[in-house]
């Protein structure tokens, strides 16, 4: 990214039981003007991962527009960090499969990697871990987030 991002989301995930009901959360603060709007949604059978990409791709389809934002994303998922930086480019060199390193085999969660790489090529996007758990506000408040979620999730139907 060169320069400032013009957002900041925040996102998390959670789920009880893997599989099992799950939430997940988000933030996007604008550090220009300190506006903030909190996003949460679940799933009655999920899966932690799920919830951890779902909070991302959510936050950026919030954004979508005609404007190409520059997006910090900040979360405490190794998975979504590394998926997005390290492991997604030899994915899709290797036809959207595992490396013969890794198997070769099947992504799991295929598809909403894909629906995550598609928005975002949207935006100008960075990527950084935060220890969960550890005191980080918008890290806690998105847990907060999808554990509400997660309860909704659990409660419906």
């Amino acid at each position: 990214m060169s320069s400032a991002p013009d957002v900041i989301l925040y996102t998390d995930g959670a789920c009880s039981g893997n599989p099992g009901p799950g939430g997940w959360g988000a933030m996007l603060v604008s550090p220009g003007t300190g506006k903030v709007k909190k996003l949460s949604g679940g799933a009655r059978e999920t899966t932690n991962n799920r919830m951890e990409l779902t909070g991302v791709i959510e936050g950026l389809q919030a954004l979508r527009g005609t404007k190409r934002w520059r997006v910090h994303v900040v979360t405490d998922s190794e998975y979504v960090v590394n998926g997005m930086t390290v492991w997604i480019d030899g994915w899709i060199a290797n036809g959207w499969r595992k490396g013969k390193k890794a198997g070769g085999g099947a992504i799991k969660n295929l598809e909403l990697w894909q629906e995550l790489h598609a928005l975002a090529q949207q935006f100008d996007v960075t990527y950084e871990h935060v220890r969960g758990h550890a005191g980080h506000p918008e890290n806690e408040e998105c847990d907060r987030l999808a554990v509400a979620a997660r309860e909704e999730a659990r409660n419906s139907g």
